[in-house]
């Protein structure tokens, strides 16, 4: 048995510079699945993304899987990529599997709420409202640079993780406070502020949505609920938005935040894995 990649349209480029390619899995010269690459536009051109790989039913469990994905690195090696990632929908249990076989490990989730007719009371003693102008520009001189950090924790390469969060700031908050569908709150508990939450609220597919882009607790108010609080703070600001579902991105190393929007209700809808090449 000779497994190999046969291409199926020629190299494409974007205008961002993002490349998309897409190949036969063929055994012995016939096609038996398919596979598609390309790199990430939102961390450059180093990093890979496997976007597809599917093998037709006759021909799985006998390893072709894993030869059309380690083939398929190594194209990407060619076009200069240190880095490959992929996403896996839950339940896929056999990618997942696939996915740690081939070395890729969990870095990050996506998760989703569907919300009830009316969110939780806040907690006694604390009171939510919209943040100012001023607490806002606070925020925003230090948010590129500690979203960045979030993913060179996560092995993403500095001059990368900066260029995401530069153009994920950019494109989402356009008008800054004023932008479009976002939403941003404070927590007070007696005079002071202790946290804040950023929602946005769109629409796609004819239904609305809420997800939560940022939410953070003063390191001196850790321990006390306040997390909590501005979680249900993000349904309130949902649900008047006229939104019934609530979605969020965690880092798999954030256990703590992992283990909180487990509590809330929160599952799970896929999984983000990488692997350095």
């Amino acid at each position: 048995m000779t497994t190999t990649l046969r291409p199926t349209r020629p190299l494409q480029q974007g205008t961002d510079g993002a490349k998309n390619s897409a190949y036969d899995v063929c055994d012995n010269g016939r096609p038996v699945g398919s596979v598609e690459i390309g790199t990430d536009a939102a961390f450059g051109a180093s990093t890979g993304v496997l976007l597809s790989l599917n093998i037709d039913e006759p021909s799985r469990r006998r390893g072709r899987g894993t030869i059309a994905a380690l083939a398929a690195e190594e194209v990407l090696r060619g076009w200069g990529c240190g880095l490959v990632r992929l996403s896996v929908p839950e339940g896929n249990e056999g990618a997942r599997r696939l996915a740690a076989a081939l070395g890729y490990t969990d870095r990050s989730r996506n998760m989703l709420k569907d919300l009830g007719p009316a969110a939780p009371a806040l907690p006694d003693g604390g009171v939510a409202r919209e943040m100012t102008a001023e607490e806002f520009m606070v925020w925003r001189r230090t948010s590129i640079d500690t979203y960045a950090q979030s993913w060179i924790d996560e092995g993403i390469p500095a001059e990368q993780a900066m260029q995401k969060s530069r153009a994920d700031h950019a494109r989402n908050l356009p008008d800054g406070l004023d932008s479009a569908g976002m939403h941003f709150h404070v927590l007070v508990a007696g005079d002071t502020v202790v946290g804040h939450v950023w929602v946005s609220v769109s629409e796609a597919g004819g239904e609305a949505t809420g997800f939560v882009f940022d939410v953070e607790v003063g390191e001196e108010h850790r321990g006390r609920g306040h997390g909590r609080a501005l979680m249900q703070e993000a349904e309130h600001i949902t649900l008047a938005a006229g939104a019934r579902r609530l979605g969020l991105h965690v880092f798999a190393a954030n256990t703590p935040a992992l283990r909180l929007y487990e509590s809330l209700g929160y599952r799970t809808t896929q999984y983000n894995l990488a692997k350095n090449l």
